[in-house]
């Protein structure tokens, strides 16, 4: 049996061939505690440094900036938690937009339950904030700004450098989740001019498991997790080794071949939006035009439900309605809501997210599934 077409690289994307190859070696051979003194201890420490330097150059960081966790979730919650953990008493006011992930909005709400002051930003039609909205936000007791680079279920890239630029010369520290960007756009902590950013390795080819947070030296942060002094003292537990040395591969992979990825993926993306505008009247895009990740297609079908259309469609195709931390919901996403969608535009919508190994015959062939499907469930063709 053929297996369906893999379109949901959003969700997760399969593991490279170079890093199974890698951590399959790094799990027989690299398998002693990098904090042992004797040799085995040792050979491993230093698989872990050259990684942290091959993750940290994708990003245009050093390697000393660069925190393992196990997920990006963990990175999140470090971020925003660790800062606010960190900050004076005077400042307890967070700002973020209102498409974040659940794993910045969860730890937001918390803090706000925690007595914080949360403010979210509202987004454009296009799911993109404005850079004025966010810093006419802040405040004297603003602590932290938390704005995502990419959003994962629209592809719209936020103004995140422009926020930082307003935010220069201030005290306020600026968070960025780029679980979504990292190893589909060109990523760099100096260009961006944020404090602290989010990595996910199973973004981009690395194993599920391991992610990685960003923090400039002299950012005021501090544990939530406590232990022994691992990662700078800020994520304490023994390291995962093989997962480590994967991640530094994929991220080796994904500076070597960024510049090609980017561009196929873009024109794959753009293949399959023509074919199915061209065979389904009253298809509408959502998100940004230009403005978003060169994989990353959100359209709504009409007269259907997404899910519906995937299921329909799920022999050929293997794709989302949405981000998978919320698979299986029948209600409309809280990013679209966010957007103003209506309600039938928002539970028409499907997220189809292509890879950097999606070929032409594979879209061709997707977008013949999926306009076949469309037809049977809106006319009973």
């Amino acid at each position: 049996m053929t297996r369906p077409i893999y379109l949901d690289h959003n969700a997760t994307t399969p593991v490279a061939p170079e890093v199974a190859k890698a951590m399959a070696t790094a799990l027989r051979e690299s398998y002693g505690n990098p904090s042992s003194a004797y040799r085995l201890g040792q050979a491993a420490a230093e698989r872990v440094s050259v990684a942290r330097q091959s993750v940290a150059s994708l990003i245009g960081a050093t390697a000393e900036d660069l925190v393992f966790t196990g997920c990006a979730t963990e990175a999140n919650n470090l971020a925003l938690l660790g800062v606010a953990t960190a900050c004076a008493p005077n400042k307890r006011h967070l700002v973020i937009s209102a498409v974040e992930h659940p794993a910045v909005m969860a730890p937001a709400r918390q803090l706000e339950a925690q007595g914080w002051r949360l403010t979210i930003v509202p987004v454009d039609a296009t799911g993109r904030v404005s850079a004025k909205s966010v810093i006419d936000a802040v405040c004297p007791e603003t602590a932290l700004v938390s704005v995502m680079l990419a959003n994962n279920e629209v592809g719209t890239l936020q103004p995140v450098a422009d926020i930082a630029r307003q935010l220069d010369n201030s005290d306020v520290l600026l968070h960025t989740d780029a679980a979504q960007a990292i190893g589909k756009i060109a990523v760099d902590v100096e260009a961006l001019g944020i404090d602290l950013l989010t990595m996910a390795g199973h973004k981009f080819q690395a194993s599920k498991g391991i992610g990685a947070l960003y923090v400039r030296q002299g950012t005021p942060i501090r544990q939530i997790l406590f232990g022994a002094g691992h990662e700078r003292g800020l994520r304490p537990g023994t390291e995962n080794v093989p997962a480590i040395i994967g991640l530094g591969v994929a991220a080796e992979l994904a500076a070597k071949h960024l510049a090609q990825a980017d561009t196929a993926m873009c024109d794959r993306r753009d293949q399959l939006h023509q074919l199915l505008s061209a065979s389904i009247p009253g298809l509408r895009l959502n998100g940004h035009s230009e403005a978003r990740l060169p994989n990353t297609l959100n359209v709504s079908f009409p007269y259907v439900s997404g899910q519906a259309l995937l299921d329909a469609a799920s022999d050929t195709v293997m794709a989302s309605v949405g981000s998978a931390c919320h698979a299986g919901e029948s209600a409309p996403s809280g990013v679209l809501g966010a957007m103003g969608l209506d309600t039938e535009r928002a539970l028409g919508a499907v997220r189809l997210s292509v890879g950097w190994a999606t070929t032409q015959n594979e879209v061709t062939t997707a977008a013949d599934a999926l306009v076949h499907a469309w037809r049977r469930l809106a006319y009973g063709a």
